[in-house]
């Protein structure tokens, strides 16, 4: 293979295997990096795209994957504060940097966002063009495939935990689905320094993963009370925080039900169904608080790797597998159908 041409995984149209091809490297705009990709996570949403067809691409063929971190390969015009060699993770949002949400700082929900593997080209790939201001630096003590399912997978519960709950020192929390996201918000509870955290999940072994990362107590859901099994697990009362990982709506109900008068519900599991929860009367008598949470901001991924950094964040347990780029088509079949209760499985490019 020359040296301007890169393997990629290709999706060429929904419902079919992505086709590793040799296609052209990306050539560098102004303020723009070359990274050479080491890992990038199978994200759920890659599932949606590639064999369901219910996550729409902008355009096709288009390489998927957005959960990336490499190493600097090339420098474009008007780059500062990198250089080659550089190990770095990058947020998969370029925003725009202009709109009302960019300059509040909230680029997950940037009006006119461009995300990695659906409006413009992924991570599946041997190299990636993408602004420098995408890039987050990480520490000597984070791997490339730590550092790559923080940008998404890490990183969205953390927002959902931290920014969007806004969990504070001894709250309740319980967390409604613990697969990979919910596992990963288990750990931002017990960093905001949450006194019960309660995991609920049908599944015995997610929640007995969750209590392994640091869930107090463990609820099998599957009945129409389980918020009152939750309150049980909670001394009677209701919890101060509930998150919904699932994106149901009987469990988007069940986390409402579960808060104390007061309460607040951080919804980040993303379905097709329409919300229907509680009447007004129960929902308004209780003052309590729906919120949608939804991606992240890179503020979060550079707090991450802070914590990170200080050996504050563990997530041995949350890489499956790792696998290499000609097995990725195996890897989204294997996290659609669960085999091996996966958390997360990466694709490792070297």
């Amino acid at each position: 293979m020359s040296d301007n041409k890169m393997l990629a995984a290709r999706l060429h149209e929904a419902k079919a295997p992505l086709i590793i091809e040799e296609i052209d490297r990306p050539r560098l705009g102004p303020g723009e990096v070359l990274v050479e990709m080491k890992a990038c996570g199978i994200c759920a949403t890659d599932v949606h795209t590639a064999l369901e067809g219910t996550v729409p691409t902008a355009y096709t063929p288009i390489t998927l994957g957005h959960e990336p971190s490499g190493v600097v390969s090339e420098l474009g015009e008007g780059v500062q504060g990198w250089r080659q060699g550089d190990r770095v993770a990058i947020y998969p949002q370029v925003t725009c940097g202009t709109c009302t949400q960019c300059r509040e700082g909230r680029d997950g929900i940037c009006a006119r966002t461009r995300v990695l593997g659906m409006h413009r080209e992924g991570a599946f790939a041997q190299y990636l063009a993408i602004p420098a201001k995408n890039l987050v630096r990480i520490p000597e003590n984070v791997s490339f495939f730590e550092a790559a399912i923080m940008t998404d997978a890490v990183a969205t519960p953390f927002h959902a935990v931290t920014r969007r709950g806004r969990v504070r020192p001894g709250e309740t929390v319980a967390v409604f689905g613990c697969g990979g996201l919910g596992m990963n918000a288990i750990q931002a509870c017990r960093l905001s320094g949450a006194a019960n955290i309660i995991a609920v999940d049908t599944s015995d072994f997610a929640l007995q993963r969750a209590l392994k990362v640091g869930a107090d107590v463990a609820v099998k859901a599957g009945t129409e009370k389980t918020y009152k099994e939750v309150a049980t697990a909670n001394g009677g009362r209701g919890v101060d925080v509930a998150f919904e990982f699932v994106g149901v709506n009987v469990t988007i109900d069940q986390a409402v039900r579960s808060l104390r008068r007061g309460g607040r519900a951080v919804i980040a599991g993303i379905g097709p169904e329409r919300i229907n929860i509680s009447p007004p009367f129960f929902f308004v008598y209780n003052d309590l608080s729906l919120i949608g949470s939804f991606g992240s901001d890179i503020v979060d991924l550079e707090n991450l790797m802070g914590l990170a950094a200080l050996g504050k964040l563990d997530l041995s347990a949350s890489i499956s597998s790792v696998i290499s780029l000609n097995e990725v088509n195996q890897g989204i079949s294997d996290l659609e159908q669960k085999v091996g209760h996966p958390v997360r499985i990466v694709v490792g490019m070297e």
